[in-house]
């Protein structure tokens, strides 16, 4: 039965190559006309390196964001800080207010900023209540200087925001707007909404600020900020968006980069192998054209350039090449022997068609295995890297064959070419001999390898740093861990506490509760986490009601009557002042509470997520609604997926593949067997990530599905030759010796063209991309081992008890 199946599948591939050599001027311009289409996409790609893209857009966490934007803006800032020796000397504010003025006119997709010039400062003045800028009048001299720094020190807010605590850094604070500028404009009047119109009045959906809208802000303010930079006025510029900014810089040069060594390579290798210029030539407009239409399918499809995608065009060059190099194998052998051109093509698809169609079936399913991934990012790769490789073995299986049978070609005779491959021969065949005969050793050490990996895989642990991929040097990093260590934090958790009543953040027991808890979310800290200021409406209400009582320190606090306290806050909403909107809606129903903290990694983030929660409900009981978000909310849902999507993509990627093994193998046992040499290198990997430190983050977690897709290539190579070989001599020595000396000579080269466009990662300038590079090549060498070491000798045991079928019906 399953003679007869793999028969029928040959001899319909055979009769496909006569279709194909018949009309090869009609199939080139048919496949180039589709490539041609699919290409003339990629200009209208978009790229997307926001933190808020990891996520899906019906993520509840990403919803909720999203409706805290709409209400609040972007909580990601632009910081400008600034080190010097004294900050408040005439020379050096007199520099700060230029630098503030000229970032705040020059300055594209600006919503607000803030600086010591603008900070804001309030005071009473007899019944008054004035709010204006700490720097409105400029100080004429160093005494009047001196009475701004003290303004400046005894107020709680400037500490670890706009100053540091040792005052000797200040900053800019930077925030941007929340939507693009494309569209509807912002109302004029701005601000608060109409007092009269509920809290749920539908707002037109505007798009939020685009990526590259980000990228010309972050531009524009490193160039006014570093302009600025000397030895008493060191200039550092990081945030979340520049972080973003320097991460999608570091992936269009990586993947330029990448994408010539790799075309490089392959063309390198494939003239060692063929020394052909068709043999080169060929399998590079293959593996381009397969590129060109992937790129194409990204705006076709609705999806953005993201950071995974980096890997995406030098990933389609190596796979691709892999099916090219099996074809024009078993292809020019064939024309060496004299066989004419269409007569090759047509046995070359017979011989190795359904394998090539298998391998690259196989490959896209670990793909797609991502495709139902929580994280964004990730469910793209796997739904348009899939695709791409279905691209390629389309252009395979059509272009290429229609190619070779219009080249001029003939038989090559070279005695150095037979002595190369004499050598080669000799190798493979010891190797053969090697792992048949001495089959338990194989296997008992391969055993003891994958007990020490097991063990190695028990000190894993995950972690999303998104800012330490970039390298040591890289200015924003070395900017955001100053800002860290010196201004306690650089992102922020948010709070939003909704009352459901309109006017309800007037009760004093709220607001007395969001004053405690400013000292509770402070006083957090962990070995990984701490916080580092914390801002909120509290901090309004008191600062107004000392000021309405003839600035006395014993009133900065919450007044505990309802009236007074809806009058302090009218009082300074009228104050010219537009801070309050920052902090609570128009209705006074809601409010936020904003936690500034240093980056952290986010395996951590959802423990300190729970416990802000757990306060707040504490202290606020259960009347009110209480909501975390923010970037490090989304981060720490990041996080949460990742892990999620690891392990369902790890069993689906590992399911699938095992079907499709037995189903091209027609047995079961067989089937589960040859996923041996298959998983055995991602154990592997996985126990030498856990023994050398490396976390399992965005990108290694990818290794495992993209891995066994290109782990079982060689094995559908050598499993489909062996048996076919076995059931002709029924010798399992015979069989691999034979398989090795047909097959692994392509095993060898394509692993060795799959290795190399991964190891090239090692010259990244991000260290997630070198983890992911030289961790996924190590897999496919050593997955080219287990094929050519360990399969045969499962087979010579297996065959010896009489623990696999025979292979008369194959």
């Amino acid at each position: 039965m399953v003679q007869t199946i793999r028969l029928r599948i040959e001899k319909g591939f055979a009769a496909y190559g006569h279709f194909i050599t018949r009309r090869a001027w009609i199939v080139l311009v048919v496949t180039l006309a589709l490539v041609g289409g699919l290409g003339s996409n990629i200009p209208k790609i978009v790229m997307d390196t926001a933190t808020d893209s990891f996520l899906h857009k019906t993520d509840p966490a990403l919803l909720t964001y999203n409706a805290f934007r709409d209400q609040f803006g972007r909580d990601e800032l632009v910081i400008v800080a600034i080190e010097t020796d004294d900050v408040f000397t005439p020379v050096f504010m007199d520099k700060l207010k230029k630098l503030h003025t000229e970032l705040k006119n020059n300055t594209p997709h600006l919503d607000d900023i803030t600086s010591l010039v603008n900070a804001r400062n309030t005071y009473g003045r007899g019944e008054d209540l004035i709010v204006e800028d700490l720097f409105e009048d400029w100080p004429q001299d160093q005494t009047a200087f001196e009475a701004k720094r003290q303004r400046a020190y005894s107020n709680p807010l400037f500490k670890n925001t706009l100053l540091s605590e040792d005052h000797h850094i200040t900053s800019i604070i930077i925030r941007t707007d929340a939507y693009t500028s494309a569209g509807i404009k912002e109302d004029a009047l701005g601000g608060f909404d109409d007092a009269d119109a509920p809290t749920d009045t539908p707002k037109t959906k505007r798009a939020f600020l685009s990526d590259a809208e980000n990228s010309e802000l972050v531009l524009k303010v490193e160039q006014i900020a570093y302009s600025y930079d000397a030895p008493n006025f060191k200039v550092y510029v990081s945030g979340s968006p520049v972080v973003a900014d320097a991460l999608k810089k570091s992936m269009q040069t990586n993947m330029k980069r990448f994408t010539l060594m790799g075309l490089l390579i392959i063309a390198a290798v494939l003239l060692l192998m063929f020394r052909r210029v068709s043999g080169v030539v060929l399998p590079l407009i293959v593996v381009i054209l397969s590129v060109i239409g992937t790129l194409g399918m990204l705006p076709l499809s609705g999806r953005a350039f993201t950071l995974p995608m980096q890997i995406l065009p030098s990933f389609l060059l190596a796979v691709g090449v892999g099916a090219s190099v099996h074809l024009l194998a078993i292809f020019f052998r064939h024309v060496q022997h004299g066989n004419a051109k269409h007569d090759s093509v047509v046995y070359a698809l017979g011989h190795s068609g359904l394998p090539i169609v298998m391998t690259s079936l196989t490959t896209a399913a670990g793909l797609a295995s991502f495709a139902g991934a929580e994280v964004a990012p990730i469910a793209d790769l796997g739904v348009i890297a899939s695709l791409g490789i279905l691209l390629s073995l389309l252009l395979n299986l059509t272009l290429l064959p229609a190619a070779l049978s219009l080249l001029p070609l003939k038989a090559k005779s070279s005695t150095r070419a037979h002595k190369r491959h004499d050598r080669m021969d000799a190798l493979l065949r010891t190797i053969a001999d090697f792992s048949t005969a001495r089959a338990w050793p194989v296997i008992i050490v391969s055993g003891v390898l994958l007990l020490i990996s097991i063990a190695g895989i028990t000190q894993l642990h995950f972690s999303h740093q998104p800012f330490k991929w970039l390298p040591m040097s890289e200015p924003s990093r070395l900017a955001l861990d100053l800002i860290d260590e010196r201004l306690k934090g650089a992102s922020s958790l948010e709070v939003i506490v909704d009352t459901k009543q309109v006017n309800g953040l007037y009760d004093p027991t709220i607001m007395a509760g969001l004053d405690k808890l400013s000292g509770v979310i402070e006083a957090l800290k962990t070995d990984f986490i701490s916080v580092g200021k914390t801002l909120s409406l509290a901090d309004i209400l008191k600062e107004s009601n000392r000021a309405l009582h003839a600035n006395d320190e014993a009133f900065y606090s919450i007044p505990d009557d309802r009236d007074l306290i809806a009058q302090e806050l009218f009082l300074f909403e009228n104050s010219g002042s537009d801070d309050m909107e920052d902090f609570v809606d128009s209705q006074f129903q809601m409010a936020r509470f904003t936690a500034k903290m240093p980056w952290a990694d986010s395996v951590y983030l959802q423990d300190i997520n729970d416990t802000v929660t757990a306060k707040f409900r504490e202290v606020l009981g259960d009347d009110v609604d209480i909501t975390v978000t923010g970037m490090n909310a989304l981060l720490g849902r990041t996080m949460q997926a990742t892990i999620y999507s690891m392990g369902q993509s790890y069993i689906i990627a590992g399911g699938v593949i095992t079907l499709m093994m037995i189903a091209f193998l027609g047995s079961i046992r067989l089937g589960l067997v040859s996923m041996i040499p298959n998983l055995a290198p991602i154990v592997i990997t996985l126990g030498i990530m856990g023994w050398v430190g490396v976390p399992l983050d965005l990108f290694t977690m990818l290794i495992g599905s993209i891995a066994i897709g290109l782990a079982v290539d060689d094995t559908i190579h050598f499993m489909h030759n062996y048996r076919r070989i076995h059931h002709d001599t029924g010798s399992v020595n015979t069989a691999v010796r034979e398989t090795l000396l047909g097959a692994g000579r392509a095993m060898l080269v394509t692993s060795i063209v799959l290795s190399t466009g991964f190891f090239i990662y090692l010259l990244s300038t991000l260290q997630n991309l070198i983890n992911f590079g030289w961790l996924t090549g190590t897999t496919i060498i050593l997955a080219l081992l287990a094929d050519i070491f360990l399969a045969p000798a499962l087979m010579k045991v297996l065959d010896k008890a009489h623990m696999i079928p025979d292979d008369k019906d194959f």
